[in-house]
């Protein structure tokens, strides 16, 4: 596969300043904590925080992902069975803003259940949080998005909610392998009205992308 023109340049260069990587660096440096898991609407918390939101299908790498921003081992917890998480979770974030983790979606045999799942909970959650300033819709670097992930971005766009592509598990692929899966990925939302036009390399295992990953959050939650 062959990247498109200006693809790499859209990709995962963004311009921040090292002050304001550094700023990032030091902010999810600060205490974090699991506040609360919330498997209804009635139980989310006030909008009083910003919130950045993270979705994708089961066992793309949520979890990992969370920690990894954190520097946590065991902030976010894995379920022992993929797509097993029925609840929006909540985590604060130097008592600034809060990170939130959706249900997992297309695992398996029950791909339809589950994308109703998110479309159920996640869709309401997106409909009522005037504070959610993005979504970070998490896709495996290796398989590209699937047909659940585009239902995803459907509800994403319905509900007029910006989003941003984060490719996880990077470090399993070539740098030539990693090029085309950014380029895949910016095409695939190319023409989504609410799909920012920027997607990241990441890795948990390595570190890649976190510094970047962190900036684009802070500067979405308007967080300095």
């Amino acid at each position: 596969m062959t990247p498109q023109p200006g693809a790499e340049a859209m990709s995962d260069e963004a311009d921040f300043t090292p002050e304001q990587i550094e700023a990032a660096r030091v902010l999810f440096a600060r205490p974090v904590e699991f506040v609360m898991g919330a498997a209804a609407v009635g139980q989310l918390p006030e909008d009083a925080l910003p919130e950045a939101a993270f979705a994708g299908r089961s066992n793309v790498g949520k979890s990992s992902l969370i920690n990894a921003l954190t520097s946590r081992k065991d902030l976010a917890r894995a379920s022992t069975a993929p797509g097993r998480t029925r609840q929006v979770n909540f985590f604060l974030l130097d008592g600034r803003m809060r990170l939130v983790d959706l249900p997992g979606y297309g695992f398996a045999k029950t791909a339809r259940s589950e994308a109703r799942k998110f479309q159920n909970l996640g869709r309401s959650y997106l409909r009522g949080r005037p504070n959610l300033k993005r979504v970070y819709l998490l896709i495996d670097a290796r398989h590209g998005a699937k047909d659940s992930d585009a239902e995803a971005m459907d509800a994403l766009d319905q509900a007029a909610v910006s989003y941003q592509l984060v490719l996880t598990k990077a470090d399993k692929l070539k740098p030539a392998d990693s090029r085309a899966a950014t380029a895949a990925a910016l095409a695939f939302v190319a023409r989504r009205p609410a799909a920012f036009p920027r997607a990241l390399l990441t890795s948990a295992q390595t570190g890649l992308g976190m510094a970047q990953l962190r900036a684009e959050i802070a500067a979405a939650c308007a967080i300095t």
